[in-house]
Formats: C-alpha cells, sequence, structure tokens
C-alpha cells in the first residue's frame, strides 16, 4: 500500500485509539497476505567475538569486559536438536562478526551438519555480518537460505553517527553486502534500531521507505537499548524515554506490515526488554516470527548486545497459531522470485 513520506511521520506518532487502529489494520494485513501462523526460529548465539567496533553494541571489540566465547560445533549441533525435536521450522545461527578462511570453513560445515540432521528440512538463517560475495555464496550453495543484515540507520549521517569513522565501518560496505545477498540468492533481511541519539521520526520514515525499496524479504527491528560499556552510553540524555521508544517501535512494525505485506517481521527480544508483553504486542501488529533463545544457558549472560536482556525466551502465543514444523519462508521472497 502506498504511503506518503509525511503520512509515515505522522502515523509513528500515532497514540492512544489512533495507535491501536493502526496496529489493528496492519493485525488484518498480516491475516489477509501471510495466514496467522506464528513461525518459530530457534535462535543460537554462536560467538561473542566481533571484529567491529559499533558504537553501541556490548560486544564490541574494545569492551574487554566481555568474557569471550565461541560454541563448539556440537555445541550448536545440540541446540539445533532440540529445535527439531521441539517442531521448531528453523534456527538461526547468530554471532559477531568473523572473517576468516577457518571461520568461513567452521559455518560452512555446521549448516552441512544442521541439513543432514533435518534430512534438510530445517531452515537455516544466517547473521553473522559483513562478508566477502564468495563466502556468502559457499554457505548459500551449503544450505543456508536466510540472511539478515541490519542496516540499523538507512541515513548515512545517522549510520556514520553510530560507528567509528573507518574502513571497517563503512556505510557503502554495508549496502554493498546487502546487494550481495540479494545477488546470491538469499530471502534478505534487514532492520533498524528505534530511538538511537539524534534520530527523528523523518529518519525513521526514511528507513521504512529504504526497506521497502531494497525489496527485502525479512525484518528484525527493535528499539534501541543502551549499554553502559559503549561509547554511546554517554549520550543517553538524549534518548526517548523507553515507553515512547516501544511506542515508535511497534507503530515501525505495524507500517512496515501494511507498506510491505508479504514480508516476514520478527517480534525481536529487545520489544520485551522494555515490556514483557513487547513481543506479543508486535504480534498483534503484524509481526510473524519470534526467535526463542536456544544457545547453551552457560553462554547466555556472554552474549549482551544491551543491558536489561530478558530472560524469558516463551511469548504467549496461543497454541493454533505457532507454525510448528513450518519453515515459514518468505511470502514475499516466493513471489518475486517466481520463474526464476
Amino acid at each position: 500500500m502506498e504511503l506518503t513520506r509525511q503520512e509515515l511521520i505522522r502515523l509513528l506518532n500515532a497514540e492512544g485509539s489512533e495507535a491501536e487502529a493502526l496496529r489493528a489494520r496492519a493485525d488484518g494485513c498480516r491475516r489477509q497476505w501471510v495466514g496467522n501462523k506464528v513461525y518459530l526460529r530457534g535462535l543460537i548465539e554462536y560467538s561473542n567475538v566481533c571484529r567491529k567496533n559499533c558504537l553501541y553494541c556490548g560486544i564490541r571489540k574494545e569492551n574487554t569486559a566481555v568474557v569471550r566465547y565461541t560454541l563448539s560445533e556440537d555445541e550448536v549441533v545440540a541446540a539445533t536438536r532440540t529445535a527439531w525435536r521441539e517442531g521448531y521450522g528453523s534456527v538461526v545461527l547468530q554471532g559477531g562478526e568473523s572473517v576468516s578462511p577457518a571461520h568461513t570453513a567452521t559455518i560452512e560445515g555446521l549448516i552441512r551438519r544442521i541439513n543432514t540432521l533435518s534430512a534438510g528440512e530445517l531452515g537455516i538463517t544466517l547473521s553473522l555480518g559483513e562478508q566477502t560475495e564468495e563466502t556468502y555464496r559457499r554457505w548459500f550453495e551449503a544450505g543456508a537460505h536466510r540472511y539478515l543484515l541490519r542496516i540499523e540507520s538507512s541515513g548515512e549521517g545517522l549510520y556514520r553517527s553510530i560507528h567509528p569513522a573507518d574502513a571497517l565501518h563503512r556505510y557503502d560496505s554495508r549496502r554493498e553486502a546487502l546487494r550481495a545477498l540479494r545477488r546470491v540468492g538469499y530471502q534478505v533481511g534487514t532492520g533498524v534500531m528505534i530511538g538511537l541519539p539524534g534520530q527523528t521520526l523523518e529518519n525513521l520514515a526514511d528507513d521504512l521507505l529504504f526497506m521497502r525499496q531494497q525489496d527485502i524479504d525479512m525484518c528484525g527491528m527493535g528499539p534501541y537499548l543502551e549499554h553502559a560499556q559503549t561509547p554511546l552510553y554517554t549520550r543517553r540524555a538524549e534518548l526517548w524515554l523507553p515507553e515512547k521508544r516501544l511506542a515508535v517501535a511497534l507503530n515501525m512494525v505495524a507500517l512496515l506490515r501494511i507498506l510491505m505485506p508479504q514480508i516476514n517481521i520478527a517480534a525481536t527480544t529487545a520489544l520485551q526488554a522494555i515490556d514483557p508483553a513487547g513481543r506479543e504486542k508486535a504480534l498483534r501488529a503484524g509481526a510473524n516470527v519470534v526467535m526463542p533463545n536456544l544457545t547453551p544457558a552457560r553462554y547466555k549472560a556472554d552474549y549482551k548486545l544491551y543491558e536489561n536482556k530478558p530472560v524469558t525466551e516463551w511469548p504467549d502465543i496461543p497454541e493454533g497459531e505457532i507454525g510448528y514444523g513450518c519453515r515459514g519462508d518468505s511470502v514475499h521472497f516466493q513471489q518475486r522470485t517466481v520463474g526464476k
């Protein structure tokens, strides 16, 4: 559906009955275009080792307070087996950004083991940062088929304000990585943080238009949550109140569903950090994916992108609405690749 930039700006600020009507409209849109199933993605936080120094992130390379870990292949496979046993349709391998031949080969091997374990039935999503197109292709050919690479902010100025000014954190490189994923053949996902220091509703409206222009297949976005061991924490006085960040995030979910009715949209854990029912509210505002955390318990506290990360992993979803055993591939992806 067409909405002008000015309409998006106004609706992002919707409150009260207007916000309720917007989210109900998005929920109806979800039911009409992608059905009433909520798809499960078992989240496996593979490693908190990262070569990047993003100014907002708790596992940034220069945070020496982090206890670093990388799961063994057997630990990843055990978590995957849990997902398979519990009827999840997909798993997500997420981690800090590493770039090396050994890392590429390890992930490739894990993808093949997951496919063998599930006879190719489990969907595999990766969220492992910027890589070369060759690496993306190797992982795709091994059996991964979705990739989430968040832009965090589609505006170059705001992007630069939350990243160091060096060759590892270039806006153009992020954009090119998204294009490379599309060329390889992935279902491509991106997303943004909502309520960053210096961010405006105009920025967020542009983010929505960016995602539609990029013709993405899935999205994971949520409120910005600060971490005391990051440079961006010094700007916390500029932040919207958590309640506003949550409200605008829910409006973002609703508006993206209306703009792109056939994509997959995740109800992210960051929503729950502000409101224990945050993910459920997102599911009633157009989201259709949840990612329960299957990371081994002894590592969970060390994968802390932001403070006050929730520990409750299973949202309140009516039993009949869970897509057990369904990969839940993006309807949008299926439509745009017909005949290819």
